[in-house]
């Protein structure tokens, strides 16, 4: 998966805004204000995108396109190589999983209040 379509991608999720905090390079992908997703844009080969603790081991065990979070807490977020072995179909899974991953931080009020939640 290359940058735009990455990009074009998580921005189909609700509430999603992109913007650049840290740096003119890091594109950050926020849900209602909560980061779900990373991307550099001199070098977007890779993503950082939050997972579930458990899967991401799986993950990390099963795929070596996913390593730990560059410059994130390991324990909830992979790196993720686009263009290696895992193909577009799984990265847009694990994009959906990130994003879901955020949502569930989030109080059932706030849920309501984003219209996400029935």
């Amino acid at each position: 998966m290359f940058i735009d379509e990455f990009r074009s991608y998580c921005l189909t999720k609700p509430h999603t805004e992109e913007c650049l905090p840290f740096d003119e390079d890091t594109l950050v992908f926020k849900v209602a204000g909560k980061m779900f997703a990373l991307i550099s844009l001199s070098e977007p080969e890779t993503a950082n995108l939050k997972c579930d603790p458990e899967r991401a081991i799986f993950l990390r065990e099963h795929y070596s396109d996913v390593i730990p979070g560059w410059h994130m807490n390991k324990t909830h977020w992979n790196t993720v190589h686009l263009q290696g072995a895992l193909g577009d179909t799984l990265v847009r899974e694990l994009i959906d999983h990130s994003y879901t991953e955020v949502l569930k931080g989030f109080s059932r009020k706030r849920l309501l209040e984003l219209g996400l939640s029935s």
